[in-house]
């Protein structure tokens, strides 16, 4: 019983052992699932951090760092971030209160009590560059180390822009005990000379012809400057044999000192386009929040009860908007590059704040049936709260406190094969209305949510699990009207099937395979009235993939890989008269694993797009923005004892 209740404790805590090398980094062994996780560098998966089952977690504020809630706003450099996945379905109810769009979770970077000095070099893609430092280091073994890095990049991009970018992370890690952890932590990614991609918007319900990739068309000073900071602390701790506490407190920062938006509207069929630029003074988002857990265990034979009691916060403080008036270039061919002189200056109006207070009170109860199954039950009252001070306006203020549910199950069905079902609501953020907008950066409100699923976990092989199950979200649906506004236009359901199988078929062989075949559809008065589609815009009912490794018996050190992805049809405007056809790219790669004198090593060689097939990306209506075509890496990693 003593055991039991100390795993349990374990689990809640998440104390864990460090995490491995630089140069052991290797997404496709790592991953526990298809569903989507990031290592280091690499990302794998149906899902990421800005898309899961058609959602954004990120923009609808369902982000945890270890396990913690934590309002994100900047970038997570790999620095402090060494790994995040992505948690749905069945892999999600092992979470209090889990939330709809799926969770992403962040892990930081944490040292051990074995030192290592871990460098990476890496050319490419096309002609960019990088280079990042990073140690683990014990500094009183056993009780307190660190792990810190900082990386310098100069990243060049399919549309020819290119970027100068400095990211660092710092996070020593105390251990006063055996049972208490505290990690304060800092990072910043500063760009600087960040050309912006071209947004394509056309005249109508079709795509825009082709343009050369790799060469930029737009104005050279229409470059901005970014910065990104994260701050916080993460304490966890066992009391005892029944409680356990975990608590975090972020602070959360993203600053564009100075921006622009490169716009090539009413775009023909021929390629005629007219540019328009528009600048921005000062953009800020910042966030603070915070969680405090508290845990109880019960123990009654093989049952293992658990009640959480959980407090959320955060308060968010934006200033946005007062752009220039657009700057009219006149028109030219589409991806032909015309510059002219930089403008004096731009006039910029006053900008518009909003404030966002919430707060979340929290009672969860899980179950933990020993070969039986799994409960998890939890409700969540939340205090919302809104105000944004327009120019011109009156300041408006929005409330609501909404209490919400979550439920799920899992039970095993034999020695290995388990069924679960879960059914969770939310209120979630919607992020900002797109650049090619008439209200482009607006925050848009808070929706409510709902999220139902169930499925299948058979565990095939002890190295081999697959995972198959259906899925329900239903949303607010946004897109623009006939004034090219941004708002909510009715619902969105997006219903499919997904399907995940990972681990090792044979000796020498990983595999990480899935597939999402969804049904999205939009209901409401503009539907019925033909004002726009039922299918909602950019959205695929289709997407595969599959990621191979093989590290062949005859040749030590090394291994090969492959990774197949292929995206259905996505509807490219509001009415649904122009759609994407489906498209498939191929990435092959290899790794070499090796001595350099006292270092472990491991080279890295990639090329992404092999087919160099040409793939437009889809911000909203009628709008396209361009992707890579074929590109090449190489990377160095090296990892040496202490």
């Amino acid at each position: 019983m003593r055991r039991t209740l100390l795993l349990g404790s374990l689990t809640l805590c998440g104390l864990a052992p460090a995490a491995a090398q630089r140069a052991d980094d290797n997404a496709v062994t790592a991953a526990e699932d298809a569903f989507g996780a990031t290592l280091g560098n690499e990302s794998i998966g149906l899902y990421s951090a800005r898309r899961v089952r058609g959602f954004s977690p990120i923009e609808a504020g369902n982000v945890r760092i270890e396990g913690l809630y934590f309002d994100r706003q900047g970038t997570l450099p790999p620095q402090l971030a060494e790994g995040s996945s992505i948690r749905v379905g069945l892999s999600a109810q092992g979470y209090a209160f889990p939330a709809p769009t799926g969770i992403v979770d962040y892990r930081l970077a944490k040292a051990g009590d074995q030192g290592v000095l871990s460098a990476i070099a890496a050319v490419g893609p096309y002609n960019g560059s990088s280079f990042e430092l990073g140690i683990k280091q014990p500094l009183l073994p056993g009780t307190l180390n660190v792990a810190a890095g900082i990386a310098a990049a100069r990243e060049e991009y399919y549309d020819g822009a290119d970027a100068n970018y400095v990211r660092a992370g710092f996070a020593p890690r105390w251990r006063p005990s055996e049972t208490v952890e505290i990690i304060p932590f800092w990072s910043l990614s500063r760009g600087r000379d960040e050309e912006i991609a071209p947004v394509i918007v056309t005249a109508g319900p079709y795509q825009p012809p082709q343009v050369r990739l790799r060469r930029h068309f737009g104005q050279r000073w229409t470059d901005q400057e970014s910065e990104s900071t994260n701050t916080g602390v993460i304490a966890k701790a066992r009391i005892g044999q029944h409680w356990a506490v975990a608590g975090g407190l972020f602070h959360s920062r993203y600053d564009v000192p100075s921006g622009f938006a490169e716009l090539f509207t009413g775009t023909t069929r021929e390629g005629l386009t007219r540019e328009i630029i528009i600048a921005d003074p000062r953009q800020v988002s910042a966030s603070s929040s915070g969680e405090l857990r508290a845990s109880r265990s019960f123990s009654a034979g093989p049952r293992l009860h658990l009640l959480h009691m959980v407090m959320r916060g955060r308060r968010v403080e934006s200033l946005y908007g007062g752009s220039a008036a657009p700057l009219d270039l006149g028109q030219r061919p589409l991806g032909e590059a015309r510059p002219v002189a930089e403008p004096a200056g731009f006039v910029f109006g006053p900008r518009t704040r909003d404030e966002v207070s919430q707060s979340i009170v929290g009672l969860g109860y899980e179950l933990r049936w020993r070969k039986v199954g799994e409960l998890n039950l939890g409700v969540q009252h939340t205090d919302y709260e809104k105000h944004v001070a327009q120019p011109g306006l009156a300041a408006v203020a929005t409330q609501d406190k909404p209490l919400l549910f979550n439920a799920a199950a899992s039970a095993l069905l034999g020695p290995r094969l388990a069924a679960y079902a879960s059914y969770a609501q939310g209120l979630e953020e919607s992020g900002v209305a797109p650049d090619d907008t008439a209200n482009r950066n607006a925050a848009l409100p808070a929706i409510r949510t709902r999220q139902v699923d169930g499925g299948l976990r058979w565990q095939m092989t002890p190295e081999l699990k697959l995972v198959a199950g259906l899925f329900d979200v239903r949303k607010p649906y946004f897109t623009t009207d006939e004034a090219n506004v941004y708002a909510i236009a009715g619902d969105v359901q997006h219903r499919g099937l997904e399907i995940s199988l990972a681990g090792k078929p044979a000796a020498d062989w990983n595999i990480v395979a899935g597939a999402v075949l969804m049904r999205p559809r939009v209901s409401g008065t503009a539907v019925r009235e033909g004002r726009i589609g039922d299918k909602p815009v950019g959205q695929a009912g289709r997407l595969l993939r599959t990621d191979l490794e093989y590290r062949p018996p005859l040749l030590p050190g090394w291994s090969f890989d492959a990774a197949l992805v292929n995206m259905g049809e996505r509807t490219a405007s509001r009415d649904g008269a122009s759609t994407l056809s489906g498209h498939t790219t191929l990435d092959l790669g290899a790794r070499y694993r090796f001595r350099l004198g006292r270092a472990n090593a491991t080279l890295r060689l990639q090329i992404a797009n092999v087919t160099d097939r040409y793939v437009w990306n889809l911000y909203s209506s009628n709008s396209y923005g361009l992707s890579d075509g074929r590109r090449v890496l190489a990377q160095l990693a090296l990892d040496l004892p202490q």
